[in-house]
C-alpha cells in the first residue's frame, strides 16, 4: 500500500462517483477503479458499494476514510515541517551569553528572533563566562555563543558582533563620582570588585593588565560570578569595577557610571561550531548582523 493508493481512495469517497474523482486526479477512470480494486484485495475487505450511478461507503470504507484523511494529512504535514526545517523556519536554537550581552544585546535580539522566527524554540542561557560557553558550544549544549575574546580553537568560528567601551561603575556616593571622566591610574588604591580569576572571565584579565600598564598592581577585593552580583556590590559601596558600557543599562540604585579615558573597549564576538551547518543556525546569525547593522 502506498499513499497514493489512500489519495484515490479518499477523491472517490467524498466525490462518491469514479468519473469525478478521476478527473479530480488528472487521471483516467478504468486506472483509478482497478487501484480501488487493488486496495481492496489487500485490506480484504470492501470499502464501496459501486452502482452505474453511484459509489457509497460501507461502514469498514467510512471508518477506513477516517483514518486515511489523518494518515494523509499526518504526511501532508510532515512535509511541510521537513520543508520549514531545512529552511531554517522551525527548530531549536539555544544561544549563551555573557553577563553584559545578557543585559543589552539579549532583550533586543530575542525579540527579534520572535518575530522573525516564531517558529523556532530558542533557549537563552545568560551569564555565561567566555570559557564555560566555550566549553557548552564544543559539548554542543549550546548552538551560538555571545562572549568576549580571545575565543582560539580550530573547532570554532567566529565574527565581531560590536565593540563595546570601557567604563567604571562607583558607588554613587563616591568621591570619583563627582568627575566626568576617569583613568586607570585614578583607580589606584581603590578596592576592585571583578569577576572569578583562574582563566574563567576574560574580563578579570583585562582589569589586571589595564592596572599594570598605568603601574599599579589591582586591589582585588572581591570576585564574582555573575554581573548583576557585580553591579550590586558596587552599589552597596564594597568597592568599584571596569565593565563594558551596556552593563549600565542593568539600572542598579545606588550605581553610577564614568567613561573611562584612553578610549578602552572590548570586542563583543558570536562564536559558533565550525561543523554546524543548521539551516536555523545560519537564519540566526544573518538577523543577528542585519539587527547589529541597524543599531550602528
Amino acid at each position: 500500500m502506498e499513499l497514493r493508493h489512500l489519495r484515490y481512495f479518499v477523491a472517490v469517497a467524498e466525490e462518491r462517483h469514479f468519473g469525478r474523482a478521476a478527473a479530480r486526479l488528472h487521471m483516467a477512470q478504468p486506472p483509478l477503479s482497478q487501484q480501488i480494486q487493488q486496495l481492496e484485495a489487500e485490506l480484504g475487505v470492501t470499502l464501496l458499494h459501486r452502482t452505474t450511478r453511484k459509489v457509497e461507503l460501507t461502514d469498514a470504507g467510512a471508518v477506513y476514510l477516517v483514518r486515511a484523511r489523518a494518515v494523509l494529512a499526518a504526511a501532508d504535514d510532515a512535509a511541510e515541517e521537513a520543508r520549514r526545517v531545512a529552511e531554517g523556519l522551525q527548530g531549536r536554537l539555544v544561544v549563551g551569553c555573557v553577563g553584559s550581552a545578557t543585559y543589552s544585546l539579549l532583550p533586543a535580539f530575542a525579540r527579534a528572533l520572535r518575530e522573525e522566527l516564531p517558529a523556532v524554540d530558542v533557549v537563552f542561557r545568560g551569564e555565561m563566562l567566555a570559557p564555560d560557553q566555550l566549553e557548552s558550544l564544543l559539548g554542543r549544549r549550546i548552538d551560538l555563543a555571545v562572549l568576549r575574546p580571545p575565543v582560539e580553537h580550530p573547532a570554532v568560528r567566529t565574527s565581531n558582533v560590536r565593540r563595546d567601551r570601557l567604563i567604571v561603575a562607583l558607588p554613587e556616593d563616591h568621591r570619583l563620582a563627582r568627575r566626568k571622566r576617569l583613568k586607570v591610574a585614578d583607580l589606584r588604591g581603590e578596592d576592585l570588585i571583578v569577576h572569578a580569576s583562574g582563566g574563567r572571565s576574560v574580563l578579570h584579565g583585562i582589569v589586571t593588565e589595564l592596572c599594570r600598564s598605568a603601574g599599579f598592581e589591582a586591589r582585588v577585593r572581591h570576585e564574582v560570578a555573575e554581573t548583576s552580583t557585580l553591579v550590586t556590590f558596587v552599589a552597596a559601596g564594597l568597592g568599584v569595577a571596569v565593565v563594558p558600557e551596556p552593563v549600565a543599562e542593568l539600572g542598579v540604585p545606588g550605581t553610577t557610571y564614568r567613561p573611562l579615558a584612553g578610549n578602552q573597549g572590548i570586542d563583543l564576538m558570536a562564536a559558533v561550531r565550525v561543523d554546524d551547518d543548521s539551516p536555523v543556525l545560519a537564519r540566526a546569525l544573518g538577523l543577528l548582523a542585519r539587527w547589529q547593522e541597524r543599531t550602528r
